[in-house]
């Protein structure tokens, strides 16, 4: 059995469980808020950096999205996500570490967490890093508008890890009309983002956000 203890809101929790999805395999959800005081010391054991999501398959523990998606297309069987091309898997593996280094925090951590999220469960929040993530996200938006290319898909004609790891944080940007407004701007991504969405396993795996606070 595989266990994947993660938090319903987090985004590489929901990158984990779409790839989960993707490739039609059974797990066992198990809830864990890293923002809590009280986080259970056993987690802590399996992850001792605080973060999820984390991985249990019998008795291999493993975090670090990444290395969890990787790790679930090679283990199981279903959908390859990963090009045997060596230059596709090459760019699948170039986007995955912009989206890492570059897209999470101005598009996750300052749009969504700042303009989104904060207001609707009347968290702390700070307007003026919503303006500082939309400022830095144009650079990150226009590198991936650039790599994706005419292709279908990041890595070529197929879905790969690299669209999976992508997906959610522009849905979460998208949250905002600021953020739907800036993806639109871009004719590639605007072509590319919808067709995502539309996919059973995005949609099975997308977290209920709360509503907005009126």
């Amino acid at each position: 059995m595989l266990d994947l203890y993660g938090y319903k809101y987090s985004v590489y929790a929901w990158i984990a469980r779409f790839t989960l999805h993707e490739k039609g395999i059974n797990y066992n959800w198990i809830e864990v808020n890293p923002f809590s005081d009280n986080v259970d010391a056993g987690y802590l054991r399996k992850h001792p950096f605080r973060r999820v999501p984390t991985l249990v398959h019998g008795n291999f523990v493993l975090y670090e999205t990444g290395a969890i998606t990787r790790y679930t297309d090679d283990a199981f069987e279903g959908p390859k996500l990963q090009p045997d091309d060596l230059k596709e898997r090459a760019r699948a593996n170039q986007v995955m570490s912009i989206v890492d280094s570059y897209t999470y925090w101005p598009l996750v951590r300052q749009v969504f967490a700042h303009g989104v999220m904060g207001p609707r469960i009347g968290r702390s929040f700070d307007p003026e890093e919503v303006v500082r993530g939309l400022e830095a996200s144009e650079r990150t938006l226009d590198a991936l508008e650039e790599l994706i290319g005419d292709n279908r898909f990041f890595a070529g004609s197929s879905l790969s890890l690299a669209d999976i790891h992508l997906a959610p944080m522009l849905s979460y940007f998208s949250e905002a009309d600021a953020g739907k407004s800036a993806i639109n701007r871009r004719v590639r991504l605007k072509r590319w983002f919808p067709e995502i969405c539309r996919r059973k396993a995005f949609l099975e795996t997308k977290p209920m956000l709360p509503n907005p606070k009126v």
